[in-house]
C-alpha cells in the first residue's frame, strides 16, 4: 500500500467518523440523539425526533461525507485512493474514535461513497433503498435490501472486481449493524419509517 493511500485512508476515516446526528440535534436543541429511540447516530433516528430538517441534514451530510472522501481523493491521487478513502469513511462512521468506536450503521454514507465511486450503481442503490422504504415503510428492510444488491448494481454497471468486492465487504458490515434490526424484523416488532422505538 502506498503512501498515498494511506493518507487518504486517514483522511477518509477522520472526515467520516464525523457524528453529524449528534451535532444537528445539539445545534438544534433536540437533545442527545443517543438518549433517543434507538440510541443510533443515524438520519432514521434523528427523525425519531420529529424534526424531518434534521433527519434531512442529517442523511445529506452522513451521505456527503462518504463522497467527498472518494471525490477529493479520486481527483488528488487516483482511484484505488478513492476507494481506499470512501471505505475508510464508511467505517470511520461506524466506528468512530470519538465515541468508542460507537457510531451509525452506515446506509447514508454506504450510499454516499457508492454515488461517487460509481454513480449508476449508487443511483440503483439508492432506487432499491426507495422502492423497498415505500412498500414496505421500514428503514432497515430497505437498507439490507439495498446493500445486499449493492454488489450485483455494481458488477453490472462497471465489471470491477475491487469494487464488486468492497461493495460486498461494507454490505456484510451493514448486516452486521443491522442484526438486532434484523431479529425484530423477523420477530415483528421493527418500528417503521417515522414512529419511535418506544411508541
Amino acid at each position: 500500500m502506498t503512501t498515498a493511500i494511506l493518507i487518504w485512508t486517514g483522511f477518509g476515516y477522520l472526515l467520516g467518523s464525523i457524528p453529524f446526528g449528534i451535532l444537528i440535534t445539539r445545534a438544534m436543541g433536540l437533545g442527545d440523539i443517543r438518549a433517543i429511540g434507538s440510541g443510533n447516530i443515524g438520519a432514521t433516528n434523528v427523525l425519531r425526533t420529529g424534526s424531518k430538517a434534521a433527519a434531512l441534514a442529517t442523511l445529506l451530510l452522513d451521505g456527503g461525507k462518504g463522497a467527498a472522501a472518494v471525490l477529493l481523493a479520486r481527483t488528488i491521487a487516483g482511484e484505488q485512493a478513492a476507494l481506499a478513502a470512501g471505505i475508510a469513511a464508511f467505517l470511520g462512521h461506524c466506528f468512530p474514535v470519538w465515541l468508542g468506536f460507537r457510531g451509525g450503521k452506515g446506509v447514508a454514507t454506504f450510499l454516499g461513497l457508492m454515488l461517487a465511486l460509481a454513480w449508476p450503481a449508487g443511483l440503483l442503490a439508492c432506487a432499491t433503498w426507495a422502492v423497498t422504504a415505500a412498500l414496505f415503510r421500514f428503514s432497515s428492510l430497505a437498507a439490507l435490501v439495498a446493500a445486499g444488491l449493492s454488489p450485483p448494481w455494481a458488477w453490472a454497471t462497471t465489471g470491477r472486481g475491487d469494487l464488486t468486492l468492497a461493495a460486498a465487504a461494507l454490505a456484510l458490515v451493514v448486516f452486521w449493524r443491522h442484526r438486532g434490526n434484523i431479529a425484530r424484523l423477523r420477530a415483528g416488532t421493527e418500528p417503521r419509517i417515522g414512529q419511535r422505538k418506544d411508541s
